[in-house]
């Protein structure tokens, strides 16, 4: 009888890739964990212990078939390991890389539970796909057949994208138009290399790009072009995502060196691929030799931080106003942020700017009161307790929100919710406006990038339905 390749978690513990030691990755902006070996994954997959209800599946927006391609993999078998991770999530070697997978898959891994350590589900995901380019299993699509039919879609960040893929692969003719010069929206220009390198998110473009997906970068959509994208295709999708930040409305937060996050991390990102980046240069998005003042508790901020401190930062401090234990962050970035150097202050708001160029950020401290509306407890403010950290450089890092799309885009029938972010219907990603389907952080708000896939690959099987009813016809 074959001996059993699982069930190994009681003799096998836990052990995550290698990490590069702090001092070393402050240095640069590659990835910070190395890959698996072969057998080194081949004995972490064979921890998984097959449950008969496996939580990490069902947690998984995506329901990735976690436990079977775990199995796969500590079977040697990679190259079905991979037909089967890739059959339900666009970009598997991505989300391995970015998704918060101890509030995910690992965090409700069953024997995690029971005390001994859960799968290392994301790095094996993650070895799994690079292990498929390297061997050449990833292939460019190829539709069986091309058909007449054809959807725009408006951003190409990982929802557009996501959809895109489903789309062509069913022989549809797919047109993305972005407002960037590189497709990815947020993978490309938000999201660090420490945790994302580029070359990762631009194969995945080139492999679209190949397989007949054509591309409209630099394309800022107004009224006319909205109307003419409405028009010139079969069925519309907007993948915009949110990318209007959220402001501080206190005095000073006009002040020379307060900084939006998503500018600053563009700024770093575009030098990266050896742009000419005025900003960067001037030290106005640069924070080489500055006192580093972050504010904000998402992983927005923590990119920010650990890329302050890349750039040379002679400190770095992130204010937020709740707790480590209620900050919406990953862990696990804020154990790599301290290890690098970062200076959290808990329980800390910011009541405004001293100085222009700013010098300093008046802060409150801040004590947890009853819960709110969300279940969490909400920060009270303590009297008496006001007081100045210094700073060269503040980056807000308080979230993001939708432009208002009807108005730019001349549609004010585009239907939208109190918040601003377009009302579309669950899981097909419907609107109103006829043809016209939303994904993604515009429908959802700021979110994950792996619910930004889901609603993409949602929407383009809705989308693929509706256009098979009305009959296309194959193209010659």
């Amino acid at each position: 009888m074959a001996k059993q390749p699982m069930l190994k978690f009681v003799d096998v513990p836990r052990d995550m890739p290698s990490k590069r030691s702090a001092e070393s990755r402050r240095a640069d902006f590659d990835e910070i964990y190395a890959q698996y070996a072969d057998a080194k994954a081949k004995e972490q997959a064979s921890r998984c212990s097959q449950c008969g209800v496996p939580y990490c599946q069902s947690h998984c927006p995506l329901h990735n078939n976690i436990p079977d391609w775990l199995r796969l993999t500590a079977e040697g078998r990679l190259q079905e390991a991979y037909d089967i991770s890739q059959a339900t999530n666009t970009f598997p070697e991505i989300c391995g890389r970015i998704c918060p997978q101890d509030r995910l898959c690992e965090g409700n891994c069953v024997i995690e539970q029971s005390g001994h350590g859960t799968v290392t589900i994301g790095s094996v995901e993650k070895y799994i796909t690079d292990t498929a380019w390297e061997n050449g299993w990833v292939q460019p699509i190829a539709p069986r057949q091309e058909l007449a039919a054809s959807v725009g879609i408006i951003g190409a960040g990982p929802g557009g994208l996501a959809a895109a893929d489903v789309l062509r692969r069913a022989g549809v003719q797919v047109t993305v138009y972005d407002r960037y010069d590189r497709a990815g929206g947020l993978l490309t220009y938000g999201i660090p290399g420490f945790k994302l390198e580029k070359d990762v998110v631009m194969r995945r473009n080139d492999q679209l790009a190949q397989g007949g997906v054509r591309f409209e970068l630099n394309c800022d959509v107004d009224a006319d072009r909205f109307a003419a994208i409405r028009k010139a295709h079969d069925a519309v999708i907007v993948a915009t995502g949110v990318y209007k930040s959220r402001a501080l409305e206190v005095a000073g937060s006009q002040a020379t060196g307060v900084v939006r996050a998503l500018d600053f991390l563009t700024a770093s990102n575009r030098k990266s691929f050896g742009d000419a980046v005025p900003e960067f240069d001037s030290g106005a998005l640069n924070a080489a030799g500055k006192r580093v003042v972050v504010i904000g508790g998402g992983d927005t901020a923590m990119d920010c931080v650990r890329t302050s401190i890349r750039q040379g930062a002679t400190s770095v401090k992130c204010l937020y106003r709740r707790d480590r234990d209620n900050m919406p962050g990953s862990q696990r970035e804020v154990q790599n942020a301290e290890e690098e150097g970062v200076v959290f202050e808990w329980l800390t708001a910011p009541t405004g700017f001293v100085g222009d160029p700013v010098t300093g950020v008046n802060v409150q401290q801040m004590r947890l009161g009853a819960p709110d509306t969300t279940g969490r407890r909400a920060p009270e403010i303590i009297e008496g307790s006001e007081y100045v950290e210094d700073a060269d450089l503040v980056i807000m890092a308080l979230g993001f929100e939708p432009e208002n799309l009807p108005t730019l885009w001349g549609a004010p029938e585009l239907p939208v919710t109190r918040w601003g972010t377009i009302r579309a219907a669950f899981t097909t990603g419907a609107t109103e406006l006829d043809g016209v389907y939303a994904v993604g952080d515009i429908v959802r708000g700021a979110s994950l990038v792996v619910w930004a896939i889901k609603d993409g690959r949602d929407c383009a099987e809705a989308v693929l339905a509706q256009l098979a009813s009305a009959a296309p016809i194959a193209a010659e």
